[in-house]
């Protein structure tokens, strides 16, 4: 999407999502003058506005409220194949590795991912991301990571690149090779780690497809050595590092990914005080994913209260994939948020605006409305931000901006 002509937003009731109490507070109604697809000015209208600018477009709110756009900051968007019945099975209580054993669990989506050409990947991605856009997203981070060799994750980064050909979206991307153990290297972890980090990074930064790299550090993944060397060999490539870690246990993987100063920690459900403690010594970002909490029906809630002493940034994310979150709805996470977790919706829409931009490295440019960022904005049928957590199942969304451009509805392309 090309940088729009000038454009002037009028009537909005903004809500910035800046740092500090300001930045949740609504507006007075104010214009937003957007040009070259960042944000010109904001100003606080008066009675006698003009609005008669020559070769400017005006989009008038109508005292609606205005926020950044959503950013969703861990989705595995790419895959093929359905695990349905695999839902069904483990709500009639069949044990995950029974059903890994019956062709279930993450490789039979390796397995359809493989087998599916880079076209239809985009084609089976496009209804979810038209799930996420209706939420409000202008933003995604997609990871690879059911491809596991070099060919396949390459075709799944291609695929998510492929993403902004068809949509009004911004897309940004990530090695997950280190997601689980190929069937071809099946008792032979260490080997699998020596193929990513001697083939797949090296190709992957040399074709500039992703800007960081994921590893799962947990028990029935990759352990804290094997982590490490993924990310000292990511580092290398001058790529960037995020961690799945202590989601099921507690391996340190997140104190290493804050030493490693890692983009995110996602995840966290069983961190403890000394990982938070890390994380308050870097510029790493918690990013919570209740969607995987939900479905799995887990217990072991992330530790809020010892975030928010430490004052750990808290992003929220949908963590779309097929197996342990299949909810295309970045709002309905914000609701989780609050309601599994405890956020306040102001932490939940800051989790999808100002931290996840942060945990995507972009919080100079993305997720707050200030003067210099990115014309990424959507404009809300409600009149309170708070409903952005509350409501759920109604169309909440009028209008995305996306680097100055009003972006048509997914309902009309």
């Amino acid at each position: 999407m090309d940088k729009g002509s000038p454009l002037k937003l009028i009537n909005a009731r903004i809500v910035s999502m800046i740092p500090g109490d300001d930045g949740y507070a609504l507006s007075e109604p104010s214009s937003i003058h957007i040009r070259d697809g960042k944000i010109h000015s904001i100003q606080v209208e008066t009675l006698s506005k003009d609005c008669s600018e020559h070769d400017v477009e005006v989009y008038d709110c109508r005292g609606s409220l205005v926020t950044p756009g959503l950013i969703d900051c861990h989705t595995h968007l790419i895959f093929a194949g359905s695990r349905a019945q695999e839902f069904e099975k483990r709500l009639q209580g069949v044990p995950y590795q029974e059903i890994a054993k019956q062709g279930g669990g993450i490789l039979s989506t390796v397995a359809a991912t493989r087998a599916a050409s880079e076209e239809e990947l985009v084609e089976l991605a496009l209804p979810r991301l038209d799930g996420l856009i209706r939420s409000g997203v202008t933003s995604i981070e997609v990871k690879s990571g059911y491809g596991l060799s070099l060919d396949d994750e390459i075709k799944m980064l291609k695929a998510a690149h492929q993403l902004e050909q068809y949509r009004d979206i911004r897309v940004t991307t990530t090695l997950l090779a280190a997601h689980a153990l190929p069937p071809e290297f099946a008792g032979k972890a260490n080997q699998y780690i020596d193929y990513v980090c001697n083939v797949i990074i090296p190709k992957v930064a040399e074709l500039q497809l992703a800007t960081s790299v994921d590893v799962f550090c947990e028990s029935i993944g990759f352990d804290i050595e094997q982590t490490e060397r993924v990310f000292r060999t990511a580092t290398n490539h001058d790529l960037k590092v995020k961690g799945h870690t202590e989601q099921l246990s507690n391996l340190g993987g997140t104190a290493l990914t804050a030493r490693y100063n890692g983009l995110s920690a996602d995840h966290i459900e069983y961190l403890d005080e000394e990982g938070i403690k890390a994380l308050a010594d870097s510029e790493t970002v918690a990013t919570l994913l209740p969607g995987a909490f939900y479905f799995l029906k887990e217990t072991q809630k992330p530790p809020i209260e010892l975030l928010r002493h430490y004052k750990i940034p808290m992003a929220v994310a949908s963590d779309l994939n097929p197996g342990t979150s299949p909810f295309a709805d970045l709002t309905m996470m914000m609701n989780m948020a609050c309601t599994l977790f405890g956020l306040t919706p102001e932490e939940a829409l800051r989790g999808v605006t100002h931290h996840a931009a942060k945990a995507l490295g972009q919080s100079c440019s993305r997720g707050q409305i200030k003067t210099g960022f990115d014309a990424d904005l959507v404009v809300w049928n409600v009149s309170h931000p708070a409903e952005l957590s509350y409501v759920q199942g109604i169309n909440k969304v009028e209008s995305r901006i996306i680097k100055g451009n009003i972006c048509s509805s997914v309902d009309n392309v």
